[in-house]
């Protein structure tokens, strides 16, 4: 049987289980966020503290080369027993999704904090974001092997666990619920949507209970016209199109050089290590999280040749590092790069263009949204998650359009996005859109044939036989003044030797199964695979009607493709019709 509805106890169930996760999100982020703290300040302040440390403080000597080394080796233990935590995390929770029934090992829920915390604790220049996202979900889809559920609401559940920990980490979960759709589901349905929002919503309150409220970065207020400054954003899109096109095509550069060193995987965080302490003597502030160093770029508190610097010292210090498959995270990262970058495009535009004068503030936040949106390919994502980091709304009409027109700069030239090209080289192609299903809204009688060939309940095998000889069709129904009493197929004629004069229905099925006209396309296709059947008989009340098989169901999939092809539009039409008058 087919359900087209989640039942209301169904969704109850995963609604609760949903509002457990965003507790343990919560959890689950305040442990990760003063690791990572507890780490930094030993590794690399050499004081044991969990509060935060600003890097403005951190001299780069030997000693942060002995803690970046050191931590990469850890890590590359840690991933031999765990290896989902090499890179950033969420290629590994979509691939988990597609391909393993929504499965991810218990111990991720573990390792991958863990090693995330000793990455950016010993100066790597990573976030929380794919950390945490991977570790909510982890813990939902434990729990959706614990508890006896479906692959595809244990699916639910790990996207409700992976926004959880978006949620309670940033205070943002608007956009958490957003990338859950975009980049975990793969559906949109009540079923996903309601413990989704439940989730991020209770994760989101415990963000407020451990982390205070308001925004994570503080913006300056700044007047923002309308119109007349669009033009500067739009330029600023295409611009950023092309930094997400050079941060994406950088790292699988960087990643294809490591696979190309003839040594083992297992040094690559090592040699990254060195590489990104390396920049880090020239850009301290490109090592480590840098959520201080977003906040003063925002805030134009650094001079523009400064940002400058550190916008690429960021971008080299991560090629570095993530490219060597050690674990970390995408997000801050490419928040600060491109931050930085808009500064620098801002204050460029702001001389050139006649009559602009645009706080930088403003092209640095939606330089994060459109660069990040870009690169990710989640642009929905993106606009929402910097509109909630940084509460602006002066903002959101130049982020919405510079952000939706660096996606069509990046999609024109590349093909895949940071978080599937890893899947893409495994073998697995992500699409980008989401549509209902159309076997959920076509009818049976919509599709069936209506002129079906039947045999009589009378018939014998012999007459069978001839009927199968004269036509093409590879069952048929059994009547009886209009019932469908039995069906044969051609193999039950083909396992007979001999036989001829023996009644039909004796060598037949006689326990049909049929479908109602109103039924959906999907009904007729779930009876086909569950009973193994190529046609299923359509009756209304007692009587036959139809009869559905494997072809009528390839018309849903025609009608689908005929919505994608052009029709020709009203000019066309009359401009047939006047050339036709012209020549009579």
């Amino acid at each position: 049987m087919v359900i087209d509805r989640t039942p209301t106890r169904r969704l109850l169930l995963l609604t609760a289980l949903a509002a457990l996760l965003g507790f343990a999100g919560g959890g689950a982020a305040w442990v990760l966020v003063h690791l990572i703290a507890l780490i930094t300040n030993a590794a690399l302040f050499h004081r044991l503290a969990t509060e935060e440390t600003p890097f403005t403080e951190l001299e780069v000597g030997w000693p942060v080369f002995v803690a970046a080394v050191v931590g990469a080796l850890l890590i590359s233990l840690l991933a031999r027993w765990a290896p989902v935590i090499r890179g950033h995390g969420i290629p590994e929770a979509m691939e988990a999704i597609l391909t393993k029934q929504s499965r991810i090992a218990p111990r991720t829920a573990v390792a991958k904090p863990v090693s995330a915390a000793i990455a950016i604790g010993t100066g790597a220049p990573f976030g929380a974001e794919g950390p945490i996202i991977v570790t909510g979900g982890a813990i939902g889809s434990l729990m959706g092997q614990v508890v006896r559920i479906t692959p595809s609401e244990r699916k639910i559940l790990l996207a409700a666990g992976a926004a959880a920990g978006m949620s309670a980490t940033f205070g943002a979960p608007l956009a958490a619920v957003v990338l859950a759709i975009e980049l975990l589901l793969f559906e949109f349905s009540v079923r996903a949507f309601v413990p989704l929002v439940v989730a991020t919503a209770i994760a989101g309150g415990m963000h407020s209970a451990l982390f205070g409220d308001g925004p994570l970065f503080d913006v300056p207020p700044h007047d923002f016209a309308g119109l007349d400054v669009l033009p500067a954003f739009v330029l600023l899109g295409v611009a950023c199109g092309v930094l997400a096109i050079v941060v994406s095509r950088g790292l699988f550069l960087v990643e294809d050089l490591y696979r190309r060193l003839p040594v083992s995987d297992f040094w690559h965080p090592a040699i990254g290590a060195f590489g990104f302490a390396t920049v880090g003597l020239f850009v301290p502030r490109a090592l480590g999280v840098g959520y201080d160093a977003i906040g003063d770029v925002l805030a134009s508190r650094l001079a523009v040749g400064t940002v400058a610097a550190l916008a690429a010292g960021k971008l080299v210090a991560w090629w570095l590092a993530l490219g060597s498959g050690t674990s970390g995270g995408t997000l801050a990262p490419i928040l600060l790069i491109s931050a930085s970058f808009g500064t620098v495009v801002g204050s460029g535009l702001n001389e050139v263009l006649p009559g602009t004068d645009i706080a930088l503030g403003a092209f640095a936040i939606v330089a994060m949204a459109a660069t990040f949106g870009a690169a990710t390919q989640a642009t929905f994502t993106a606009m929402v998650f910097v509109f909630e980091l940084t509460r602006d709304y002066d903002v959101v009409l130049p982020l919405m359009l510079a952000t939706v027109i660096a996606d069509l700069v990046y999609s024109a030239v590349n093909q895949d996005s940071l978080m599937t090209e890893k899947l893409r080289r495994r073998g697995l192609l992500i699409g980008r859109h989401y549509g209902v299903d159309p076997f959920t809204s076509v009818r049976v009688r919509d599709i069936m044939s209506t002129r079906v060939e039947c045999l009589p309940a009378t018939a014998t095998v012999a007459d069978a036989r001839a009927h199968f000889a004269a036509h093409g069709h590879g069952a048929y129904p059994i009547l009886d003044e209009g019932r469908v009493v039995g069906i044969v197929t051609r193999g039950d004629l083909l396992r007979l030797d001999g036989g001829g004069d023996d009644p039909l229905l004796d060598h037949s099925s006689t326990t049909v199964v049929t479908v109602a006209p109103d039924a959906r396309a999907q009904t007729a296709l779930r009876i086909m695979l569950d009973e193994t059947i190529e046609h299923v008989p359509v009756v209304e009340g007692d009587l036959l009607v139809g009869i559905c098989t494997r072809t009528d169901l390839l018309k849903v999939r025609r009608r689908q493709a005929d919505l994608e092809r052009p029709q020709p539009g009203l000019a066309a039409s009359a401009g047939r019709r006047l050339l036709r008058r012209s020549r009579a």
